[in-house]
C-alpha cells in the first residue's frame, strides 16, 4: 500500500510542478499521518460508543464500532513485564494504551490489577479492609513503569500486561538506477508497509499532502489535503 500512496502523493504534486519529496521526507510524512489516522481511530471509536448507547448507532454490517474494533484489536499485544526494583515493572517500549493488568503466583493467575491513582495508594494501604491484596491486586503508573500492590508480586513472571501497541513505523525503500531516480524495492530489510486498512489509502494521501504542503510552502497542496480529508470525513 505504501508504494501505491507515494506515487499518488507524487502524482498530485507532480501535476503542478510545487516540487519534489525526498524519500526520507515522504518516510517521516507517512509516520506522522499513520499516527493521526492512529489515534483518530480511538476518537471515532469512543463516537461510536456514544451512539450506540444513544441507540442511533447501526447493526450488523453498518456497525461501524466493530470495525474499529477490529482495527485496534490487530494491535493488541501480550508481553511479561520486566521487573526493574521490587514490585516495579518497566512497560513495553511500544505500547499505545494498556488494557488489563494480570498478577501471577508460581504460574497461577491471581487476579487483574486495578489501576488507581499514585494519591489513592496511599490510603487504600492504610486500611485492612481496602489494602490491595493477592487476589485484588492493584497498581499506579509514572511514566513507562508501573508499581503493583502489594509488594509480593516481584519475580520476573508475577506481572503481564495486554495492551495496544503503536502501529510500525512505515518506511519506503527504494534502489537507484543510472539517472538518480529512486525506484520501489519491498526486498530490503527495513522496508514496512503501512499497518493501517488498505481503505485507509485516501485518507494517508490527504493528511500526507498536508504535511508535504508546509513542508515545500505550497499552500495550495495544504489545500488540497485538507479538502480530500473532510471528503473521506464526510463520507464516514
Amino acid at each position: 500500500m505504501i508504494n501505491s500512496v507515494r506515487n499518488t502523493v507524487l502524482a498530485i504534486i507532480n501535476k503542478n510542478n510545487y516540487g519534489y519529496i525526498s524519500p526520507s521526507d515522504f518516510n517521516l510524512f507517512a509516520k506522522q499521518a499513520q499516527l493521526d489516522l492512529f489515534d483518530e481511530y480511538f476518537v471515532q471509536y469512543n463516537q461510536q460508543i456514544n451512539e450506540e448507547n444513544s441507540r442511533v448507532s447501526g447493526t450488523g454490517y453498518a456497525d461501524i464500532k466493530k470495525g474499529y474494533e477490529e482495527v485496534i484489536d490487530y494491535f493488541s499485544k501480550f508481553a511479561t513485564l520486566t521487573p526493574n526494583t521490587v514490585n516495579v515493572y518497566t512497560l513495553p517500549s511500544d505500547y499505545y494504551l494498556i488494557n488489563q493488568i494480570s498478577c501471577f503466583t508460581g504460574g497461577q493467575l491471581q487476579g487483574e490489577a486495578e489501576k488507581v491513582s499514585s494519591s489513592k495508594i496511599n490510603l487504600l494501604n492504610k486500611s485492612l479492609l481496602t489494602s490491595p491484596s493477592s487476589l485484588y491486586p492493584a497498581y499506579t503508573q509514572s511514566g513507562n513503569s508501573i508499581t503493583v500492590y502489594p509488594n509480593t508480586f516481584a519475580g520476573a513472571q508475577d506481572v503481564k500486561a495486554t495492551y495496544i501497541r503503536y502501529p510500525l513505523d512505515p518506511k519506503w525503500t527504494f534502489t537507484t538506477i543510472s539517472n538518480g531516480s529512486p525506484i520501489f524495492d519491498q526486498s530490503q530489510s527495513d522496508y514496512q508497509d503501512f499497518e493501517l486498512p488498505l481503505d485507509d489509502s485516501n485518507d494517508l494521501v490527504a493528511k500526507i499532502l498536508q504535511y508535504a504542503g508546509i513542508s515545500i510552502r505550497e499552500a495550495d497542496v495544504f489545500k488540497f489535503g485538507q479538502i480530500e480529508e473532510q471528503s473521506q470525513n464526510q463520507q464516514q
